[in-house]
């Protein structure tokens, strides 16, 4: 007969701690279920938590259940709970809690402590939530993804974004993020010389940045930069064929928003690349920025200045965006 075990906690958010207790739980059992509390208003949702902790562990079964009136204390009350989540009585118990044995004898069943004096992982989950970056290094990458920091540069062709995004990711020792639309752009002047947009090729740049960008932030060292983002491409969108897109606009309005956006100016020289043609109309697209990124209250600071300039700009605005946390070795 299979061997089944039970783990109950929040998760609020999975750690490290909690990753050891999974794997030593799992190593134990034939089959290893987990169920995860929530409470309303709490922040990451038990929703992200569940899909975190079934991407983390996906030979696990995962349930999540509301305890907004339950008792934490009160081990038989629990234990008739958990029998009845799970349909069945658990053969073992994994806890790294002082209520295990108790919660264990209400179940009928056996508890394996799991480092109880947490000297395997000194880390909780209230320390996650009141301190990621502190905690950083104890979080896996989905958990990673929701915490990092997003920086997004945005601005006229030619006003220095790539080298910027690129430098200050050196600077941070982390990731940043390309354009998709300009390899898009460069295969259409691969194929035929010309640019012939669609209102569909916004679509799927919009929709691939976004992409990029979440899969880029579970890499990140605490802070992601972008060198654009889906709003951008509304304005790329309207700037080549002059009117608005309700797709692409949907796109990026569902998306995450960065935590600052990073604007350049126009004062630099033009530098033709090979794939620019909006020299004449730097200004227009400049102004357009300001507009769409005001009317839709997003946050953003305007660079200018020499490369240098910005540049030290920049590193000093992502400072503040990371808050007293940047007291911090970023290793």
């Amino acid at each position: 007969m299979s061997r089944r075990g039970l783990i109950i906690g929040k998760f609020y958010p999975p750690h490290k701690g909690h990753k050891y207790l999974i794997d030593t739980a799992r190593s134990h059992v034939d089959e290893l279920h987990i169920v995860i509390c929530q409470r309303r208003g709490e922040v990451p949702s038990g929703e992200l938590r569940l899909s975190w902790l079934r991407e983390i562990h996906p030979d696990a079964r995962v349930l999540l259940v509301n305890d907004d009136d339950f008792d934490p204390a009160d081990s038989a009350f629990w234990a008739r709970q958990s029998i009845a989540w799970l349909g069945f009585t658990p053969d073992v118990v994994f806890t790294s809690e002082e209520y295990g044995d108790s919660f264990a004898a209400c179940l009928g069943c056996q508890h394996f402590p799991v480092d109880k004096a947490r000297q395997v992982f000194r880390v909780s989950g209230s320390q996650v939530r009141n301190n990621p970056f502190a905690c950083w290094n104890y979080l896996d990458p989905p958990v990673r993804g929701y915490y990092a920091r997003r920086i997004c540069i945005v601005g006229a062709e030619s006003t220095g974004k790539t080298t910027l995004a690129r430098e200050l990711a050196r600077h941070f020792k982390t990731v940043w993020i390309p354009e998709y639309g300009r390899e898009v752009s460069e295969r259409k002047l691969e194929l035929d010389g010309k640019y012939h947009w669609e209102s569909n090729d916004f679509v799927e740049i919009a929709a691939m940045q976004c992409c990029l960008e979440d899969a880029a932030a579970r890499q990140a060292n605490r802070i992601l930069i972008c060198d654009t983002d889906a709003f951008a491409t509304t304005i790329w969108h309207q700037r080549y064929l002059g009117y608005k897109s309700a797709e692409v606009e949907s796109i990026a309005n569902s998306h995450r928003r960065p935590d600052l956006y990073l604007l350049t100016d126009v004062e630099t020289p033009f530098v033709q690349d090979g794939t620019r043609d909006g020299e004449s109309i730097r200004e227009w697209m400049h102004n357009a920025f300001i507009t769409q990124l005001s009317a839709s209250h997003r946050k953003f600071i305007l660079l200018s200045g020499s490369y240098a300039d910005r540049l030290t700009q920049a590193i000093k605005y992502a400072e503040n965006c990371l808050g007293l946390e940047t007291a911090l070795t970023v290793a």
